[in-house]
């Protein structure tokens, strides 16, 4: 479901204007360096503040993009990335709709915001990505329940690129303290299940990169 967008790169995020706050934050970097699993922290329009390394060599081998690199904005990558399923399992149903229904609950109490907002009009270009947000979106929810749409618990694949963990589950774990929610920030960490725990089976097969596709949660349309 993943698609080339438009728009401009994220607005450089504003920097923490006191020492103690930029203290805490690099002291934090310095602790997310010291956990094995991908670890990231974004902020209100999912721009990453930081992220270890372990994240970064999860998306290791992602083609350049101009607005949709994980390490720039997480929320854009699942969404535009065309190499976004190739590591995000499931993509679609694990990925895809979880995000849109965190972006609509960010719009709901931001409305205002500008990089939220060029989003959405990102979405709104591309028809697949359209039809998903108010077609597929609402369907999935009524099918799943609400609860499907945290992220924080939830259980996803992932398509490791070191062979020595391959086709994985993870689950992810929302873990804020009280100064970073006070940033509006958010601190996620992929933590993967044990390899000896069968991974969920895959429910439809997955599109070759570039393939042009209806949704699975939107019908086809007749031809």
């Amino acid at each position: 479901m993943a698609h080339q967008a438009g728009g401009q790169r994220p607005a450089p995020r504003p920097v923490p204007d006191t020492c103690e706050t930029q203290s805490y934050l690099q002291d934090y970097g310095a602790l997310l360096e010291y956990l094995a699993c991908p670890s990231l922290v974004v902020d209100r329009q999912w721009n990453v503040v930081m992220a270890n390394s372990a994240f970064e060599t999860l998306f290791r081998g992602v083609r350049p993009h101009p607005t949709a690199m994980p390490g720039d904005n997480f929320l854009r990558f699942v969404l535009f990335h065309p190499d976004a399923g190739d590591i995000l399992g499931e993509h679609e149903a694990g990925w895809c709709l979880p995000m849109l229904a965190q972006l609509r609950s960010a719009l709901e109490s931001c409305g205002h915001d500008q990089e939220l907002q060029a989003v959405r009009r990102d979405i709104a270009q591309d028809p697949i990505m359209e039809a998903a947000y108010r077609q597929g979106l609402p369907h999935w929810i009524r099918a799943v329940g609400e609860a499907a749409t945290r992220l924080d618990g939830a259980v996803r694949l992932l398509h490791h690129p070191d062979p020595r963990r391959g086709r994985t589950e993870c689950r992810i774990v929302e873990d804020s303290p009280r100064p970073l929610r006070e940033l509006g920030y958010r601190h996620l960490t992929m933590v993967p299940r044990d390899p000896r725990r069968p991974a969920a089976a895959v429910r439809r097969p997955r599109r070759a990169r570039g393939a042009a596709s209806h949704l699975a949660v939107v019908p086809a349309p007749e031809n």
